[in-house]
């Protein structure tokens, strides 16, 4: 998430980003105000703070049992807000965390609809986890997902998992125990079988393991929902009898050739490895019962929020993108599941599938209006042996394992997020040129009106429906904000690349500014301006009466949105986090991001800005939007002009200025540029020769010509007759 640069901008991005920023180690500080035990239950004292990285080796009574330290000191822990996110970590003498407390962060978590216990409590399920070894212990397997979990909780989790693993490489903790001196033989990687032949019946796939089953009752989870921290989640059982089935869910690994045969058909196998290729991992999910894997709105987001696949310190949740449906097994005795789908692993996904693995399932139950309650189960996968093959035999330390860990530890976390999001990248990407081109030949286009309007309104509607509610790149002020106060608490690129869709729209975006102003984004690229335009058309066919603002009224409301603006990064100077809530001025989050998802003052704000949108068109564009104001200000340095005018524009035509829908055409003629939203309908006109008066004059000046050059007409005498041949006479007569 980037701001669009000016060059003075760019220049300072460039710069702070080729500087070292060593900040002090701010460890001391925290573990004074933090008791000792949320970090090393077990310790009784603290050492003296050394090493490198800084950390504190951990006592009870003379006895060492581990270390605390700071994420921020280890790895990068920039997070939402540009700003680091501090967390105090305990790891004991084996590598396992044992602790974890935030204790310092800027992120507007309440912004995003994700209240911070929540946080907490994604954190609290690191402990008792060892990503040195990759393992967690017997009956848990991470922490459980946020529903509409953040880049911020994703920084989080990356954060501390990268700490503990260089902490204990650091100390020669657990796996790196010893690694100078020892060397053990590690036992060979086993890979899936790609040749192996044959089908089997359904009855035969579930019996060896090849389809894992995980079967919940209604009491089943009703108990497991009165065990959750929240209380309420008991107090409101699923109701039915309790033999009745909650979930009947089936996991089956189909990128193994027997069982995708099998489960498939021959056909559907073959389909499968033709559109994904023959390396590419798919998971086969079926489920039958009152609880759907999927949810009625499992694409929101574009992402599977009740599922995740989790193997050691890997954990892979699915896009919309990754899934297929299937109607039917192929086995005859196979049963009639009314959900089965294909999930296909991201490209990249660090996961082994020969080894064993986790399909995890999120049960989510309401607890107030906006509020719910979150458990998880297990439904453990190992493929059987017969499908597999063992790796040759090598001689390879026992640290190789750490070592591999280690490399995929440290392949940035936005690399990883690039790679999952290529599909995404690629649309995006083709989006953008076409808007690219429609903008280079607009010339041409706009002598085409229908065309013209069909083509703007086939994009808005990309931009609301795939960039806006499935790909949740509505861009905002608050990134903007960000990136300020970064470039002065020091800048890095890699946390603002977490999010490809984001950075690519500011790219673009600052691109843009230097050939047609904030128009591009504004009219073109941002979903909550789309939908606030669809909105007017609707009320327009509606004959909904437009509010026409007188132009004294119009230019002095102008500013407001300049105001806000400065207003908010005035205050994002000295609290970021006070200026990110004010920032809720903007509708996005709520309208577009959360898709009116939120707690009812925010909704009704969105809403009675949509309902101004039915009587003004883009009132919120015109008056209050901050991230217009803040585009505005950098697009007074674009170097061309694209908009052509006629001298008799304004003096005495009034009409591009009349029609305008955002009113950024000035009495005497002239383009506000600061106002344009480049919907280029003053360019129609403009060539127009039956609506703009000066082509309509040119138009009769060329059709008086061209009557003036024609031949006279022949007198009515000398018109042949049919039949007849004017220079010979009437042949009949002549005869």
């Amino acid at each position: 998430m980037i701001a669009a640069f000016p060059p003075f901008a760019l220049a300072l991005v460039l710069f702070w980003s080729t500087q070292t920023m060593a900040a002090e180690s701010r460890l001391a500080d925290f573990l004074g105000k933090t008791p000792l035990t949320e970090l090393a239950p077990q310790a009784d004292h603290l050492g003296p703070i050394s090493g490198t990285p800084p950390a504190a080796a951990a006592f009870a009574g003379e006895k060492q049992i581990g270390y605390v330290y700071l994420n921020s000191d280890v790895v990068n822990a920039t997070g939402y807000s540009g700003r680091p996110i501090h967390l105090l970590v305990g790891i004991d003498m084996a590598g396992t965390i044992t602790g974890a407390k935030l204790v310092e962060h800027h992120e507007p978590i309440v912004l995003i609809g994700i209240p911070e216990q929540k946080i907490k409590s994604y954190i609290d399920g690191f402990i008792g986890s060892n990503p040195s070894a990759g393992t967690f212990p017997a009956g848990k397997h991470g922490p459980d997902i946020i529903s509409g979990a953040t880049v911020t909780v994703m920084v989080l989790g990356d954060t501390l998992t990268k700490s503990a693993i260089a902490i204990a490489k650091s100390r020669k903790l657990g796996p790196y125990a010893g690694q100078s001196t020892e060397a053990v033989q590690e036992a060979p990687q086993r890979r899936i079988d790609p040749d192996k032949t044959g089908e089997a019946s359904w009855q035969e796939l579930l019996g060896d393991g090849s389809v894992r089953r995980l079967h919940l009752s209604v009491a089943d989870i009703n108990q497991t929902f009165a065990r959750a921290p929240d209380p309420r989640a008991g107090e409101r059982p699923e109701a039915g009898p309790d033999d009745d089935s909650f979930i009947d869910l089936y996991v089956a690994l189909a990128s193994a050739p027997v069982i995708g045969r099998s489960l498939l058909g021959e056909k559907g196998f073959a389909d499968l490895r033709q559109r994904l290729g023959d390396d590419r991992q798919v998971l086969l999910v079926m489920g039958d019962g009152r609880y759907s894997f999927r949810g009625s709105g499992y694409v929101r987001g574009g992402i599977f929020d009740r599922i995740q696949l989790i193997q050691g310190q890997n954990t892979v949740r699915f896009r919309d993108h990754d899934y297929q449906r299937v109607g039917k097994l192929a086995p005859d005795d196979a049963p009639a599941f009314p959900e089965i789908g294909l999930f296909a692993l991201p490209v990249g996904s660090d996961v082994n599938m020969a080894e064993e693995w986790r399909l995890t399932l999120l049960v989510q139950r309401a607890v107030g209006a906006l509020e719910k309650v979150f458990v998880s189960e297990d439904l453990p996968y190992q493929l059987p042996d017969k499908y597999l093959l063992a790796a040759p035999q090598t001689t390879e330390p026992a640290t190789a394992a750490a070592a591999t860990r280690d490399s995929a530890a440290d392949e940035p976390l936005w690399m990883k997020i690039w790679q999952q999001r290529t599909g995404d990248i690629a649309i995006l990407g083709t989006a953008l040129v076409i808007l690219t081109l429609i903008f280079f030949f607009q010339d041409w286009l706009v002598r085409r009106p229908r065309l013209a309007g069909l083509l703007r309104s086939c994009f808005l509607l990309f931009t609301l429906l795939w960039i806006g509610w499935y790909a949740d790149a509505q861009m905002s002020v608050v990134n903007i904000l960000a990136v300020a106060n970064a470039l002065l608490t020091g800048f890095r690129w890699d946390y603002f690349l977490m999010d490809p869709l984001i950075f690519i729209l500011w790219c673009a975006t600052a691109a843009s500014l230097l050939f047609w102003g904030r128009g591009a984004y504004c009219g073109w690229l941002c979903p909550f301006g789309a939908l606030q335009e669809f909105a007017n058309r609707l009320a327009r066919r509606l004959k909904v009466p437009q509010l026409l603002i007188p132009w004294a009224v119009h230019e002095r409301l102008w500013p407001i949105k300049y105001i806000v603006f400065l207003g908010l990064f005035g205050f994002s100077v000295y609290s970021l986090g006070d200026a990110e809530r004010l920032a809720e001025i903007e509708p996005f989050k709520t309208a577009i991001i959360l898709k009116f998802v939120r707690h009812w003052p925010f909704v009704l704000y969105a809403v009675v800005l949509l309902g101004g949108s039915l009587f003004v068109e883009r009132l919120f564009c015109r008056y209050l939007c901050p991230l217009g104001a803040a585009l505005a200000i950098p697009a007074r340095i674009r170097m061309f002009d694209w908009l052509k005018r006629y001298r008799e524009c304004g003096n005495p035509c009034q009409r591009c200025a009349n029609e305008c829908p955002v009113q950024a055409i000035h009495p005497d003629g002239r383009i506000n540029p600061n106002e344009c939203i480049y919907c280029m309908h003053c360019q129609e006109l403009y060539w127009d020769d039956h609506r703009c008066p000066v082509m309509i004059g040119r138009r009769i000046k060329r059709e008086r010509q061209q009557n003036m050059s024609a031949p006279p007409p022949l007198p009515t005498a000398a018109i042949a007759k049919p039949g007849t041949n004017p220079t010979k006479g009437d042949d009949h007569h002549g005869q």
